[in-house]
């Protein structure tokens, strides 16, 4: 039987392997959810599935967890990235957390021309990708890397990974997602202000690039990232038929 409360822990999970709590772990087992000794927690580290974790030990600064058997093999999203310009704190937070839950395998905050945050804490939202997946039933936490410049991630760009440029300025513009091939993808989402007409054309110019319309409406760039999620997942990913 698997247990209802989730918890992501950074140590290896196996039959009879046992895990360390943290302070904080311990009080939100055992101080948020009322668990004590003989309960149990599922485990997942994005590495080895999913363990029930028997409790054997219960207290206010620590606990320990031992594995019993796996109740959910590991299962990978598609080789997906998002790069998305970052926006204000809450929906930044909004953006990676849906990202983690929609099956995005990286997420990648991108300084662009019109940008209007500089800087992200890259723990915390790593931290929300880690929560969003302990909520969904994930076994995999996507990577939340450092801000990087837009111009410099497409010099570096995989001959390989193809992009979904979802482009603002052309609306109504059919999807050309339908003649696309599946492999390693990016889909790229540009800040509240669009992007600048340098990097419009360098994307529409990229060699991988296919533009994307995300209907008549303009939307906000957290909406945006939904449902691009959403239409590469359907036409793509592991939602594909």
């Amino acid at each position: 039987m698997t247990a209802k409360t989730r918890l992501y822990v950074d140590q290896p999970l196996a039959i009879g392997n046992r895990v360390s709590l943290t302070r904080e772990q311990a009080h939100y087992l055992f101080g948020v959810m009322r668990l004590s000794t003989g309960g149990a927690v599922s485990l997942f580290n994005g590495k080895d599935g999913e363990w029930r974790g028997d409790i054997i030990e219960a207290g206010k600064r620590g606990g320990t967890l031992e594995c019993s058997h796996q109740t959910k093999p590991l299962q990978m999203p598609p080789d997906l990235w998002l790069c998305f310009a970052p926006i204000k704190k809450t929906r930044t937070d909004f953006i990676v957390e849906k990202a983690t839950e929609m099956g995005a395998a990286k997420i990648c905050p991108i300084q662009t021309d019109f940008t209007n945050s500089e800087r992200i804490k890259q723990e915390r939202l790593q931290a929300h990708a880690v929560e969003a997946a302990e909520q969904c039933g994930g076994t995999f936490v996507p990577e939340v890397t450092a801000l990087q410049k837009l111009n410099a991630m497409l010099d570096r760009w995989p001959e390989e990974r193809s992009v979904m440029f979802c482009d603002e300025t052309r609306l109504g513009a059919a999807s050309s997602l339908a003649r696309a091939a599946r492999g390693p993808w990016a889909i790229l989402i540009g800040p509240e202000g669009g992007f600048s007409p340098t990097e419009r054309a360098r994307l529409q110019d990229h060699p991988k690039a296919h533009v994307v319309s995300l209907g008549p409406r303009i939307l906000r760039a957290d909406t945006a990232a939904v449902a691009a999620l959403t239409l590469w997942q359907a036409a793509l990913g592991d939602w594909a038929p």
